[in-house]
């Protein structure tokens, strides 16, 4: 006769934890912020021009932002481990098309960067939706962010060195090894897949996913905090070491300048503890507040004082560490678990969004005014985004 424990099922991966979520995020997070920097001033040397910069830029975001829109078919056909797979899959393709220096590499780098980074962020997001209970989110988000601090301090100082020193191919070898041992770290832990995202029906329409988004005041708002904050570390990303070489300064200083801002994320964890005591909506609100100020601040100091500038910029990366560490528990709390599966890429457009409309209003005002005025521009939309923030975030939140 066979025994019960011989007819009983293999027992499942265990759940995870935050820390366990707070170290493949550090290490998916060290990948991409090798390119961080790279991007924006090989872009630069193949083009010779920020504005022209601004339009890859735009075209590159829209293609990805209507791609975001389309993953839920992907994501209802396939486990979470396997798009998690895809996506460092697709990073790895990324650098190698960096790696040719050529316009259509950039471009083609650029596009498969930003997909692969949309799989692994909505697939690891839906990983913590299933592991992580909604109480244990304002502890859990800021110990994320403030883990992965160290490898953006490295990064792009790292990137923007082997990128002077190496040229293309430099810091693109060390991408690729980062996301090898990505994946080898992920699928070594066995994840506990959780819920199993809904097939998407026969007649599917991302358009119809966008409606239900858009009728949830409270998702709306989620996203509106999202894409301020995700706002303003595209622009510095992209134009803060634009500045630094628009100034005269070496390529390095963008890197450096970039690193040093991402330090400041270890403030993350301390604002998620203030967050708790004092609550979600005092803190988003008064930290868009802070960095609307220092961003206008940095334009108007631009190309003329780029020391001072990027003291200011540094401020405004200090407000956006802040709502890096909460602004992304609006979602999360008010997201139905039913809908995680749809509404997670439509919540994600808030990055390639950005991107696209930023570089957009940017490609035009730099046909007339000098690179500091897209700083100037963006403290005053963190500035709305802020007091949206004060008068429709619930208290309770």
């Amino acid at each position: 006769m066979t025994s019960i424990t011989e007819t009983r099922p293999l027992r499942e991966p265990a759940k995870a934890g935050p820390i366990t979520f707070a170290a493949i995020f550090s290490l998916e997070s060290f990948v991409r912020s090798i390119n961080s920097t790279v991007i924006a001033l090989q872009a630069y040397d193949i083009l010779h021009s920020s504005q022209r910069v601004s339009i890859l830029f735009t075209a590159m975001s829209f293609l990805v932002l209507t791609t975001t829109l389309l993953l839920p078919v992907l994501l209802g056909r396939l486990a979470k481990r396997q798009a998690y797979v895809l996506g460092v899959v697709l990073m790895i393709a990324a650098c190698l098309a960096l790696a040719t220096h050529t316009l259509a590499g950039q471009a083609l780098g650029m596009f498969m960067r930003n997909v692969g980074a949309a799989f692994m962020n909505i697939t690891l997001s839906l990983y913590i939706l299933d592991h992580i209970r909604r109480r244990e989110l304002t502890r859990s988000e800021p110990l994320r962010l403030s883990l992965s601090t160290f490898s953006w301090m490295i990064g792009p100082a790292l990137g923007a060195w082997l990128y002077a020193k190496f040229g293309a191919a430099g810091p693109q070898a060390v991408a690729i090894l980062s996301a090898a041992i990505l994946l080898g770290v992920f699928l070594h832990l066995k994840l506990h897949e959780g819920k199993q995202a809904a097939r998407p029906p026969k007649t599917f329409n991302p358009v119809a996913n966008v409606k239900r988004f858009m009728v949830q005041p409270r998702l709306r708002l989620a996203w509106a905090i999202a894409f301020g904050r995700s706002c303003f570390w595209t622009t510095f990303f992209i134009y803060g070491p634009l500045l630094m070489v628009e100034a005269g300064l070496p390529k390095t200083y963008g890197g450096l300048l970039i690193s040093a801002s991402q330090a400041l994320l270890l403030s993350a964890y301390l604002f998620g503890r203030i967050a708790q005591i004092h609550g979600v909506r005092v803190v988003v609100a008064l930290s868009f507040a802070l960095g609307a100020v220092a961003s206008a601040a940095a334009g108007i100091a631009g190309v003329h004082h780029p020391y001072t500038a990027a003291g200011l910029l540094l401020v405004g990366a200090l407000a956006a560490s802040a709502l890096d560490g909460v602004g992304g528990i609006p979602f999360l709390r008010s997201v139905r678990p039913h809908e995680r599966a749809r509404m997670t890429p439509v919540y994600r457009t808030f990055i390639d969004s950005s991107e696209l409309i930023p570089s957009f209003i940017f490609a035009f005002a730099l046909l007339y005014f000098e690179i500091g005025s897209v700083f100037v521009i963006l403290g005053a939309g963190m500035a709305l985004v802020g007091l949206l923030s004060w008068l429709y975030l619930p208290r309770s939140m």
